[in-house]
């Protein structure tokens, strides 16, 4: 397995013309794009329509150039968008190819294992069925990428619906008891479910653990390479597994640490060199940076090293927003790139305040 990482700039949410070009240029072969992980400008809520509007500008892009239909399109990559680019952040795609490869390259490199649920109905969302299809998702994706040891992951991204209007209206005609009425209030247990799912598929929780009632907020339960996100563009949870396997023959590798707050400026660079990336990190180091991954969250209590923030408090921006805004500034500070991947909401992420952060470097 020979995994390519590629990212391109994106001007709007319908931007396509950066993977256009590495395709007409034949550094990108369609047929091999796998999976594509992005940043749309929308607000990251549950009526942020710039995820899906990005989804569909590459399905058409990709099926004129497969000669598929969208649907087909859907079928065989897997879309993934956050939606929010407060601050420095910038809006960005990552396309990932995978193929057989050829020749080796010493040591264990970049491995990736997509698998998708069947649908999940509304009265399904944040509960233990989700939960469960989730890790048989992980499973499978672990023996697809050729993992056999969980140490050997380092990043698992799941994107997963949240309650919309029209899923509720349809519970609600079903006689469906849900986990809350609330479209918003719905992501931190979307987000949840499928961390535990995460956490149980990698055996960092044991099932006799989890139950309903747990599913955001039994918090001290959860996965330390989760990133997970909810968005009303899609039906299924999309399971993408990133490791490191001796069968890989990419170059790239990759590694993660765990963030204490949003300005761990020190987590970032444990990162970075957890993916091999020699300390002090130059500025020659600096360029084989492929991407980064990262959740990011406002600590329980509103406090960062002790002081009052007033991310929690804020009726203005959401805490989220806050949140990405500042950790988005902290990464891209070392990294010099601020097309990077930032994520809010951590329920069942690394422990109450932490979030988990992932990079890929080239080797």
């Amino acid at each position: 397995m020979k995994i390519g990482v590629h990212k391109v700039a994106m001007a709007s949410p319908s931007d396509v013309s950066g993977l256009a070009r590495l395709i007409d240029s034949k550094e990108i072969d369609p047929a091999e794009i796998v999976a594509l992980i992005g940043k749309t400008e929308g607000n990251g809520g549950a009526n942020d329509f710039t995820r899906g509007f990005a989804t569909l500008s590459y399905q058409m892009l990709l099926a004129s150039r497969l000669g598929l239909s969208t649907k087909q399109v859907g079928e065989r990559i897997a879309f993934v968008w956050s939606g929010g680019t407060e601050g420095v952040l910038s809006p960005h795609a990552t396309i990932f190819t995978r193929s057989t490869g050829i020749g080796s390259v010493n040591g264990s490199t970049l491995a990736l294992g997509i698998e998708a649920t069947r649908e999940i109905p509304p009265e399904e969302v944040g509960t233990m069925t989700q939960v469960r299809e989730v890790a048989a998702a992980v499973q499978r994706c672990l023996k697809q990428a050729g993992i056999e040891e969980p140490k050997d992951v380092h990043y698992v991204q799941v994107k997963g619906p949240l309650l919309t209007p029209a899923a509720i209206a349809d519970a609600d005609a079903r006689g469906k008891k849900l986990v809350t009425r609330d479209p918003n209030g719905s992501k931190a247990f979307a987000r949840g479910a499928t961390a535990l799912g995460v956490a149980l598929g990698l055996r960092e929780v044991k099932e006799e653990e989890l139950s309903d009632e747990a599913i955001s907020r039994r918090l001290d339960l959860f996965s330390s390479v989760a990133s997970t996100s909810a968005g009303g563009e899609l039906k299924n949870c999309e399971v993408l597994l990133f490791g490191n396997s001796p069968s890989a023959t990419s170059e790239y590798r990759i590694g993660h640490a765990v963030l204490r707050d949003v300005i761990d400026a020190d987590g970032v660079r444990a990162a970075l060199s957890d993916a091999g990336l020699a300390t002090p990190i130059s500025e020659g180091e600096i360029k084989r940076i492929a991407a980064v991954f990262a959740k990011a969250d406002a600590s329980p209590n509103g406090l960062v090293r002790g002081w009052r923030t007033t991310m929690l408090s804020d009726a203005d921006i959401n805490y989220e927003r806050h949140a990405r805004a500042a950790l988005g500034a902290v990464i891209a500070s070392i990294t010099n790139d601020p097309a990077i991947f930032v994520s809010g909401g951590t329920e069942h992420q690394c422990p109450p305040g932490a979030s988990p952060i992932a990079a890929i470097v080239h080797v």
